[in-house]
């Protein structure tokens, strides 16, 4: 299936794209305001893509339809998830990657953010993928797949750039979660950037200024 999705479009035509993944129970438009706060220069063309995610039941929520990547099966620390939700989810998000290929973008400068939920389809995604990717940025998330992981990382990825960064009043995905995410990377060879910030369960101002920065430092390596 298709997966609906806005489109932000550059001045200029694109150098890179992000594909911007929400989180459970939201759609694609929750981050596009956050868009001008990343400050990117205008020098640096990016397409953003804001999927949405495919309305399914969600066990932990009375099984109650709504947007959601993956159906999580118990909201303890161990989050159980339904694993072939997971899988769907990231085939669908690397149709679109394979999309941003064909509008000749190199898959170097195509990137994955996603928040909560979201988060974790993107590390999914990024680390299984047959190609180096440009980077991942982690918001307020944790690693679903941990313990497929060391069989299924990808070599073109054992590189991959990452941002992770966590609110230390999370209460919705604790912090701890997202400090095990950066562990369990470490241990299979990747060197995560991580930031904790002073909030709950979303983002902020500042969060979203790294994350700019972040990327415009990644596009401007690879551009040399």
């Amino acid at each position: 299936m298709k997966l609906e999705l806005q489109t932000l479009e550059p001045a200029d035509d694109a150098c890179a794209s992000v594909i911007w993944l929400h989180g459970l129970g939201a759609d694609g438009s929750d981050f596009v305001p956050a868009v001008p706060l990343l400050e990117l220069p205008g020098s640096l063309p990016v397409r953003f893509l804001f999927p949405n995610a495919p309305v399914r039941p969600v066990t932990v929520n009375g099984g109650w339809p709504m947007p959601a990547w993956y159906d999580i099966l118990e909201m303890n620390i161990e989050r159980r998830i339904d694993e072939a939700s997971l899988d769907e989810s990231a085939q669908q998000i690397g149709a679109l990657i394979e999309q941003e290929l064909e509008r000749g973008i190199p898959a170097e400068r195509i990137f994955l953010f996603g928040f909560s939920q979201g988060g974790a389809v993107a590390y999914h995604t990024a680390l299984r993928y047959p190609s180096a990717l440009g980077g991942v940025v982690a918001l307020s998330t944790y690693l679903a797949s941990a313990a497929r992981m060391p069989q299924e990382l990808h070599p073109s990825n054992a590189g991959l750039p990452m941002l992770v960064c966590h609110g230390s009043a999370d209460d919705v995905v604790p912090i701890t979660l997202g400090r095990r995410a950066i562990a369990e990377l470490q241990r299979l060879g990747l060197a995560p950037q991580w930031q904790e910030y002073p909030i709950a369960h979303e983002v902020c101002v500042p969060e979203l200024n790294q994350v700019g920065r972040w990327l415009a430092a990644q596009l401007q390596r690879n551009s040399r």
